[in-house]
Order: C-alpha cells, then structure tokens, then sequence
C-alpha cells in the first residue's frame, strides 16, 4: 500500500488476476472476484491522480498582479476600451488520426483513423492563435501553417482588429491584453514587444499588455470561454485538412452566444530572430511604477501610418 512505511513495495499496479494469483501462491486460493469484493469492501479503488499541489512556491507579488489586471479590466471597459485575452491554443495534426472525445454515430461504425500519429516534421499542422472579446463574447482564430513566433502572434491580434475589432469599437484609444508569460506572447519575448509596437504604430492605440503570473495562465479567460469550445466542438473527429479546422472554428457555438470567427494563415514567420538592445531602446514603452514591471507594459504609437503593414 502506498505510504506504508514496513511494506517494501510501497507502488503496486497489479491486475485482479494477478493479485488473485499472489494470494493463492501464499496457501490463500481465491479467485480474482473475490479479490474485487474484498477490495471495495475495504474501500480501495482505482483513481486517476488529481491535480492539486502547485509546484514551488506562489510568486510573492501573484495577488497583487491578479488586482491590477482586474483594475485595467474595469478602466478599460467603462471607457468603452477594448480588452482581450490572447493566447495560443495546441498544435494540431492534420491528416487522418485520431482525434480526443467521442460523437454520436450508428452502431458499430466508428470513424476509421490512422494507427499511428507519431511527430513527423512532414506532416502539417493546424496552429490555432485566439484572440477573445469577453464584453462582446466575441473571439477570432487565426490558424497558422508555419511556426508559432512572436510575429504570428501580433499578426493575429492585428487581424482581429482589423476584422473585428476596429468596427466594434470605433471610438477606441487603448487596448488592454491579457496572456500568459510564456510561448509566443512571452514577458520577456523581445520580438512580441518589438511586433506589438510595430502594430501601435498602425493604429491610434496605446497598447497595456498584462501578463499572469507563473503557473496562473489556466486563469485567462480565453482558456475556459473560447478554446474549451472549440475543443468541444470537434472532438472525436479527425481534423483532415486546413479548410476543415477553420470551418468547424467558425461554427463553434455556445448557449450562451458565443460567436467566432477565423481565418487561414499561410504566412511564413521566420524563427531564431534576436531583437538587439539598440532597437528595444526605441521602442516606446512604459511600465508602472511599483512591482511587476516584468509583468506589464504599456506601449504606444511613435508614428501614425495610413496603412496597416502585414506580416506577409
């Protein structure tokens, strides 16, 4: 038994046969459905392990970050301001395999999948980046080819505005996001920060990018409100081309409104960029005064430009 400090074996993973087979090798012949009910009787069971203890230690100023994002959440919103989470969701296999979750079909006639999935560089892959709109329930998907980088990920957001976000919010003078701290969108990925001002410059937005604190990103909003959908909708089928991802994205629905939008983006985003320190001391950013300047930038226009760049 786990924990048992005079037992020798403290793991055991052993089936009812084989645990049958144990105890008649001791002089104790049973058989393996005397070992169940002996088992439930003294209220043994086999459950998966359960996510509760956080590794580590919180990061002293956790809380006080999760109030300040609450705060500009609030300010950004009564002054009829944009705020969205933004992040990444899992890479996807196109092809033919399986795919998590189950869906209705007759009897005895299961959607038929490859055997293997195994990494294979040659075989494509769907990169869904959202961007979520929690006032408008509202979110957008942009769905990558190439390779998830800090331009990817601003593109996206660029996108979203561009298509949503600019009529939704005609009068508007800042954007707030919400991500995590790592991956794409990183607090300290140089090449977000340089992209996102590159954006500000195309706009009239001053930009406010909070991140949540380390091992906090299940708390984001686009996690639970737009992924989770989308993950629902198409579980249990294989994801056979581009064109099918972005469709079944776009028919993601929710009872409670939710509507979403997407787009293919065949756009190649080169890797290993170094932003040097000469051209970060021109972008034009400002932090808060106080703690968790690592976690908060606020990064505004240096130029205005009539028409938006791309990435492509």
């Amino acid at each position: 038994t786990q924990g048992d400090p005079e037992s020798p074996l403290l793991w055991t993973n052993k089936s009812l046969d084989h645990l049958a087979e144990a105890l008649t090798a001791q002089g104790m012949p049973v058989s393996s459905q005397t070992v169940s009910r002996l088992l439930a009787a003294h209220h043994y069971s086999m459950p998966a392990n359960r996510k509760r203890f956080e590794p580590g230690c919180d990061h002293p100023d956790r809380d006080q970050q999760f109030t300040f994002i609450a705060e500009q959440a609030r300010a950004f919103q009564s002054a009829g301001n944009p705020m969205i989470p933004i992040d990444g969701k899992k890479k996807e296999l196109i092809g033919n395999d399986k795919n998590n979750g189950k869906e209705y079909h007759p009897v005895k006639q299961p959607v038929d999948v490859n055997g293997h999935d195994f990494p294979d560089p040659k075989v494509p892959k769907a990169i869904p980046y959202g961007v979520y709109d929690p006032v408008r329930n509202t979110g957008w998907v942009n769905v990558g080819t190439d390779h998830d980088t800090g331009t990817f990920a601003v593109e996206s957001i660029r996108e979203w505005w561009l298509n949503m976000g600019q009529e939704a919010y005609p009068n508007a003078t800042e954007l707030f996001i919400t991500a995590d701290g790592g991956d794409s969108n990183g607090s300290r990925l140089r090449l977000f920060k340089r992209e996102l001002q590159k954006f500000a410059d195309e706009t009239p937005l001053a930009i406010t990018v909070s991140h949540y604190p380390p091992g906090t990103s299940k708390f984001n909003k686009i996690e639970h409100r737009l992924f989770l959908a989308i993950s629902i909708n198409w579980r249990g089928r294989p994801l056979i081309n581009y064109e099918m991802v972005v469709n079944l994205i776009r028919h993601t629905t929710t009872k409670t409104g939710l509507r979403v939008q997407a787009a293919l983006d065949t756009c190649t985003y080169e890797t290993g960029i170094v932003v040097k320190d000469k051209e970060m001391a021109s972008l034009n950013i400002e932090r808060p005064e106080g703690q968790n300047q690592q976690w908060n930038d606020t990064i505004r226009p240096r130029v205005k430009t009539s028409e938006p760049k791309i990435a492509c």
